[in-house]
């Protein structure tokens, strides 16, 4: 039986590592993915790290009732890919996509499927999967997003320390297939008798300097009083803030304080930080029905937003969970900031 390699990707880590790469902040709806290239641009690099040719692409994602939607279905039909889809739970949160990854990684090491494994992710929970397929033989190379820094974005340091190798994803796959969303600034209609895509130069006037002169302003973008045609909710008072807002937990075992906090103030800086970046990111990428859609489920906040504020500032305080003070905060400052920004 001939050599293989084996790719499992984690589309939810990749996705929202990528977006926070390009656009500061990991909130998917905020860039735009070129899926074919990216996944030939993994596949590529799969292989030359592995030395061997490619079996599978194993893409795992969440969908509502597990059933896939148009783009992941589109997904699914690219060469070599094979669609595993787990599905979102009642807060929002994906449920059965890192059992269905770690289950595969098992299973596959234990059928010797491939000899080298490949995996796109930085969950914590798939640090046991990757040390029970490698009993089984296997090596296992973790693939990390690759920060601005260069480092890896969001690995796992239980899941550095099981893989067999950790190294990062080409820059350029990543900088060439997932761009920042702009809306697209209308161009007014030429002056009358003036033909389309061309412009008129006073006398002496040069053209740049009518380029110039003609920059189009920046579309106005509505105020909650424009979208809701009322008064915004007065904001709730913040819960008093606890001794210590950070903390870490893990399954089944009691979350405990993280230390290395300068206090409430450092962690108020933070949470502004992200939450002015989401709004930026979101303001130029959705579009104006969106918006209004947000305004209307006030003082909710639709779980794609929710989960990139979460993980943008579990990242920026280097803390794996946030407790149920450090949540509310970061919540209320959202709607505080979107009508201060509006």
């Amino acid at each position: 039986m001939r050599s293989n390699c084996a790719l499992y990707v984690d589309a939810g880590y990749l996705l929202a590592s990528a977006a926070t790469r390009v656009s500061g902040t990991s909130l998917r709806n905020g860039v735009h993915v070129e899926y074919g290239p990216l996944v030939d641009g993994l596949i590529k690099q799969a292989e030359e790290l592995s030395g061997l040719p490619l079996l599978r692409v194993h893409w795992y994602d969440s969908a509502k009732d597990g059933v896939p939607d148009a783009q992941q279905g589109r997904i699914g039909e690219l060469a070599k890919v094979k669609l595993r889809l787990g599905r979102f739970g009642v807060d929002g949160q994906q449920k059965g996509v890192d059992l269905r990854i770690g289950l595969d990684l098992v299973t596959h090491a234990r059928n010797a499927a491939a000899d080298v494994f490949l995996l796109v992710s930085g969950d914590d929970d798939l640090t046991e999967a990757v040390e029970e397929a490698q009993v089984h033989g296997v090596q296992v190379i973790v693939l990390g997003v690759p920060h601005s820094s260069g480092r890896p974005h969001g690995v796992s340091r239980h899941l550095v320390r099981a893989a067999d190798e950790l190294t990062t994803i080409h820059a350029a796959t990543i900088d060439d297939t997932v761009m920042k969303k702009e809306r697209p600034v209308p161009v007014p209609a030429p002056p009358p008798g003036e033909p389309a895509g061309q412009q008129t130069l006073a006398a002496g006037e040069r053209p740049a300097a009518a380029a110039a002169a003609r920059v189009v302003p920046a579309p106005h973008v509505p105020s909650p009083l424009d979208l809701a045609g009322k008064r915004p909710h007065p904001p709730a008072p913040p819960v008093a803030p606890a001794a210590v807002l950070a903390y870490s937990g893990a399954t089944g075992q009691p979350s405990h304080i993280v230390g290395g906090y300068a206090g409430p103030d450092d962690v108020a800086e933070h949470v502004s930080a992200v939450v002015t970046n989401l709004l930026t990111s979101l303001r130029k990428s959705a579009a104006e029905e969106d918006l209004e859609a947000l305004l209307r489920g006030r003082p909710s906040i639709p779980r794609e937003i929710d989960k990139a504020l979460l993980l943008d500032l579990s990242d920026a305080l280097g803390v794996y969970d946030l407790n149920d003070t450090v949540r509310f905060e970061l919540r209320h400052r959202f709607w505080e900031l979107y009508d201060e920004s509006a």
